[in-house]
């Protein structure tokens, strides 16, 4: 038995007091589209994909010139003899994909606690399916593209994007089981969790002592002000900052302070739902006892900091923070890095030998070696009888999840630029990604259409059951 709640409406008149009415209708009437459009599930990939479309035209356009000298712009601070520059590239890459990583920390941290990776049986499939994933690719590409010149590549097609592999499921609607689209973000996070390391071990410079001191204090001092209780957000930024700049004087890429710090946000909530409840009620208790008229704006302040604390502590950190940036990372952070790194010149003549092979290897890596060792890592898991296929899931709907890993693109984009140097190379890569991306897309649309057919929900099978019973008889 279904229980109906009342619509949702919010407490606030439908205009601020010192808004312009007609103004006001018209900004709400141009920002419906967009609200309609934020809505859709698969938006932050639509968002992606345009996002690369145009740093690919723009990079091959008349204008390439100001593409590149865009992203080499440098940018910096200079306080006395002290100055720090950089382009607006790195700002990109080693700035703002910082905040991208610490909501993936946080997203891993949150899977293990209480999520699917949180009982080793359910966890099983999806770590063998991720570890698949990653070491068949790496395998091929070496196969491929072994030579000394180019094997630092290697990593480059191990990654799966989760926002297109996501937005395709989506665009396949009825056909995806529920139990699909969660097996795809476990694998993924995992996946994330294993391209992470790898970029730890295998893509950062020579560690510097000093840097590694630095992020130490850094570290210890969220975690001492963690000790103390400090529950206001904005706190943390410093000690944050200050683990962020010794991860990189250390030589390892500062991304990973990132990851390390969502790792260290706690995932379990204070006063929680139930907490909030009885707090907001007891101050609106109190607020009704207080004869009409006489409320003062001090006593209102203070019955307001209550209702706000209590807001802040329903939530787990790591959840609040994740419901904050999650907006800005799908729909500023992923689609600027897009823009900043998927323009390659795309001239045939550019390429030698050595680029070529880099630019097969990894999309064959993504196209044919994700795919093939999640299936391979499935099928011996369940062989094995070590972890156990979710409910409704079929060989043809872990075909298509498969298909969907191989689309690699803003963790794949980020590794290639810590594995190649040479500019030739790395235009190659991107080549190959972008290549492998779009293939692995449309041909996950294609066999969801083709293989999976859309379900019925239990409430229409069990009457056409009925029908059919009651026509029987």
């Amino acid at each position: 038995m279904s229980t109906t709640y009342p619509p949702k409406s919010s407490i606030l008149p439908p205009s601020p007091p010192e808004a312009w009415e007609p103004l006001l209708r018209i900004a709400r009437l141009a920002g419906r589209p967009l609200e309609r459009f934020l809505r859709i599930e698969a938006a932050s990939g639509i968002l992606l994909l345009v996002s690369a479309a145009i740093a690919l035209v723009w990079a091959n356009s008349p204008w390439a010139e100001s593409y590149v000298h865009l992203w080499h712009t440098p940018i910096g601070l200079r306080i006395g003899t002290f100055a720090f520059e950089r382009p607006l590239e790195w700002f990109v890459n080693d700035g703002l994909m910082v905040i991208f990583f610490f909501v993936v920390g946080m997203e891993i941290r949150r899977e293990v606690h209480h999520g699917e990776l949180s009982e080793w049986r359910r966890a099983a499939l999806p770590a063998a399916a991720a570890l698949g994933g990653m070491l068949a690719p790496a395998a091929l590409y070496l196969v491929i593209a072994g030579a000394p010149e180019t094997r630092s590549g290697w990593g480059v097609p191990m990654a799966t994007d989760i926002a297109f592999a996501l937005g395709i499921l989506t665009l396949l609607g009825k056909r995806i089981p529920a139990a699909l689209r969660v097996l795809l973000l476990a694998l993924a996070v995992i996946d994330d969790l294993g391209a992470i390391v790898v970029i730890a071990i295998f893509y950062s410079s020579g560690v510097a002592l000093s840097g590694l001191l630095v992020a130490a204090l850094g570290f210890g001092g969220v975690f001492a002000m963690q000790r103390l209780g400090v529950r206001t957000k904005l706190a943390y930024v410093a000690p944050a900052l200050l683990a962020w700049a010794g991860i990189y004087a250390a030589g390892i890429h500062p991304t990973i302070a990132g990851v390390l710090i969502g790792l260290m946000t706690p995932v379990r909530a204070w006063l929680g739902s139930d907490g909030f409840l009885v707090g907001v009620r007891r101050e609106l208790e109190h607020l009704t006892q207080v004869p009409p008229g006489t409320l003062t704006s001090h006593e209102l302040a203070e019955t307001l900091r209550h209702v706000d604390t209590a807001r802040r502590e329903a939530m787990a950190p790591s959840e609040s923070l994740i419901e904050t940036l999650h907006p800005w990372v799908a729909f500023g952070i992923m689609p600027v890095f897009a823009l900043a790194n998927a323009g390659v010149h795309v001239s045939g003549g550019s390429l030698d030998a050595s680029s070529w092979s880099v630019a097969i290897a990894v999309a064959i890596g993504l196209v044919v070696g994700k795919p093939l060792g999640v299936l391979l890592a499935i099928w011996a898991t369940l062989r094995l009888r070590i972890g156990t296929l979710p409910a409704g899931m079929t060989p043809r709907h872990l075909i298509v999840l498969g298909i969907v890993a191989g689309v690699g693109f803003t963790m794949a984009l980020f590794i290639a630029q810590l594995a190649f140097k040479d500019a030739s190379l790395l235009s190659a890569a991107k080549l190959g990604i972008l290549a492998a991306s779009a293939c692995s897309a449309v041909l996950g649309l294609i066999l969801g259409r083709v293989l999976l057919s859309p379900s019925t929900p239990a409430g229409a099978a069990q009457s056409a059951d009925e029908a059919e019973s009651s026509t029987a008889m």
